[in-house]
């Protein structure tokens, strides 16, 4: 009796095929049983390590051809949302299917930023991501009523960052993710379980402002996620009436401190008070067209850049 084609057998061009000891089709379910060898070796291995007493091995997987970049600081209030909403927005226009992730605990505001207050629906469990701008995005903004706090403890902020990368982000080639300030469990838990091909971070000139960007540089070298560079914000302001520029944050802060901890630096973004009313009012500069918008997208060619010699 002649078998019936096996209906899977795309599944062989796979590089983990060999893992593969049965599979079938029915009803529209393919069900897989593969080997997960090796975690047990893990295990021992780990616990005869001296001083170790109990071992923790857990399975993750990285999504298949999509690349996140974390956006930190080690304070708030240095821009680091606007940059990551504008410089999404300047990645996706130079044609790659860009997704932006607001984990920001603390404060959401990538909905403001990009003029969207479109609720977040799901599918299969899933959370569908919002368009905007020529990317998509979701945000912890989406998931409450506006002006209400976020009291959440770790757990609930953490899991709540899960459920936002593991979206149905669909074609997404290139996730950006705005980070919360600091150093906590939500840049902890997207390093341990979703692992960025690397860390942008944002900070102004001043002295106050790069001691806590250092921090935030030495966890992910830390935690060994490359990290592509520095981004001065705010520096240096052109008064609108006479032209006379000044420096009320300092200048070339961030280029010396990148220099000294041997990352590279990004670039430079002024403090400007049409960023300022273009953001609050929705309609990030990174999108249009003027000095705002070539300073994005010089920035994501650079980010692209960083990115390319990291992986190499």
């Amino acid at each position: 009796m002649a078998h019936s084609p096996d209906p899977l057998t795309a599944l062989d061009a796979l590089a983990d095929a060999n893992r593969i000891r049965s599979r079938k089709l029915a009803g529209g379910v393919a069900t897989i049983i593969a080997d997960a060898s090796g975690l047990s070796d893990l295990k021992q291995a780990a616990l005869g390590v001296p001083g170790v007493t109990e071992a923790r091995v857990a399975m993750t997987a990285s999504q298949p051809g999509r690349t996140i970049i974390a956006v930190g600081s080690g304070k708030g209030g240095v821009g680091k949302s606007t940059v990551s909403a504008n410089l999404a927005i300047a990645l996706a226009r130079r044609g790659r299917k860009v997704g932006l992730i607001d984990a920001d605990v603390y404060g959401p505001s990538q909905p403001t930023l990009l003029g969207s207050s479109e609720k977040v629906t799901a599918k299969d469990d899933q959370l569908v991501p919002v368009a905007a701008h020529g990317l998509k995005f979701l945000s912890l903004g989406q998931l409450v009523s506006p002006g209400h706090a976020l009291a959440w403890r770790g757990p609930m902020a953490t899991g709540a960052l899960a459920r936002l990368v593991e979206a149905d982000w669909g074609d997404t080639e290139l996730l950006i993710v705005d980070l919360p300030p600091g150093t906590g469990d939500v840049q902890l838990s997207l390093i341990q379980r979703s692992r960025p091909a690397g860390a942008v971070i944002v900070s102004t000139p001043q002295d106050l402002s790069l001691v806590d960007a250092t921090r935030a540089i030495d966890l992910f070298r830390k935690m060994d996620v490359p990290v592509l560079g520095l981004i001065e914000n705010m520096a240096g302001y052109v008064c609108p009436h006479c032209g006379e520029e000044s420096d009320p944050f300092g200048s070339g802060g961030a280029e010396a401190e990148a220099e000294r901890l041997g990352v590279p630096f990004l670039g430079r973004l002024p403090l400007s008070k049409f960023l300022r009313a273009a953001s609050d009012a929705g309609h990030p500069p990174a999108a249009g067209e003027g000095p705002e918008a070539d300073a994005f997208a010089r920035l994501a060619e650079t980010v692209l850049a960083a990115l390319d010699t990291v992986r190499r």
